[in-house]
């Protein structure tokens, strides 16, 4: 019986120590982790900005093309053989010049016979055909020799009194657009030349809803035909207006609510609602709350953060 009793009673001591390591285990476990969780930062890194006052303005940027809105067509006057060609493509031409001299089948063949017989009838005197406006020739389609008929087209010059650069202009944002209103147009290069409105076309295109706005270079330009060209169309102006960057302003799914990060000491910062204005490429204009020079605001480290978090500047 005493033998028993014994076992019984190492059984239950051998179980007691063996329970009582276990939970000696389980609380030095709870307090490492707990001293593992009070030594991880929780502050956030961040960099901030102030507010910019030096105005907010809108704009489109427009597809335009630089051309010669008119081309004026070089005929022939009369039929016969050209006996002189004075002009060539890309040449540049003033009003008046004779461009060609043709004479006609008659004089070519019966005009020295008949000068012969009576020299102030002139027979064989050559034809002019005149150019009838300055600008530059786009093409001449035929040479010295050739036979041509009354009507053929000889050359082309294009009209530089209708040079023009023609603006799409989407129509939902004619409304910021008005005859004799000042554009600048960036070309390729990133020049940047003014241009004013000088009438609408009376059409729409019926793909793209777009219509053709035709815009006078201010000044004297050498810009070649067919070029593309950027008009940049304002939409709103604020020379007083409040903004932050971008990156500062932050939004829910919707879009339906804004607000940005503001520090309220050295190392916590608060969410503030807030109602924008206009909207830039880079920035944001800030109608409410009215903000100050001395607000840091957040531009990093502020995207899916509580409304309070615990922060540390790491650079202005």
């Amino acid at each position: 019986m005493k033998l028993i009793i014994g076992v019984l009673t190492n059984n239950s001591m051998k179980k007691s120590l063996l329970l009582i390591s276990i939970i000696s285990i389980f609380l030095v476990s709870c307090k490492k982790n707990k001293e593992e969780e009070e030594a991880i930062d929780v502050t956030v890194p961040v960099t901030l900005t102030t507010i910019d006052t030096s105005g907010v303005s809108s704009y489109s940027d427009l597809n335009a093309t630089a051309t010669y809105l008119v081309k004026t067509i070089i005929k022939a006057n009369a039929t016969g053989y050209l006996n002189a060609v004075n002009v060539a493509s890309n040449d540049f031409v003033t009003s008046g010049k004779v461009l060609f001299t043709l004479k006609t089948r008659e004089a070519k063949v019966l005009g020295n016979t008949i000068n012969k017989i009576d020299p102030t009838l002139n027979f064989g005197t050559a034809i002019p055909v005149y150019a009838t406006s300055n600008g530059y020739v786009n093409s001449v389609n035929v040479q010295q020799g050739n036979y041509v008929q009354d009507g053929d087209v000889l050359a082309t010059i294009n009209d530089t009194n209708s040079f023009a650069i023609v603006l799409s202009l989407p129509y939902e944002l004619k409304k910021y657009v008005a005859i004799g209103t000042t554009f600048d147009a960036i070309l390729p290069d990133g020049t940047v030349i003014k241009t004013s409105v000088q009438k609408f076309m009376p059409s729409v295109d019926a793909t793209s809803q777009t219509q053709n706005v035709i815009l006078k270079v201010i000044g004297k330009r050498d810009i070649p035909e067919n070029l593309i060209l950027k008009v940049r169309v304002p939409k709103a102006t604020n020379s007083k207006a409040i903004s932050l960057p971008k990156e500062a302003v932050l939004s829910n799914e919707t879009e339906t609510e804004y607000w940005i990060m503001k520090l309220i000491n050295d190392d916590t910062a608060v969410k503030i609602p807030i109602k924008k204005g206009i909207e830039t490429a880079d920035k944001v204009e800030i109608i409410t709350p009215i903000l100050t020079s001395k607000d840091r605001i957040l531009l990093t480290g502020n995207y899916g953060v509580a409304d309070t978090i615990k922060v540390k500047v790491v650079k202005n």
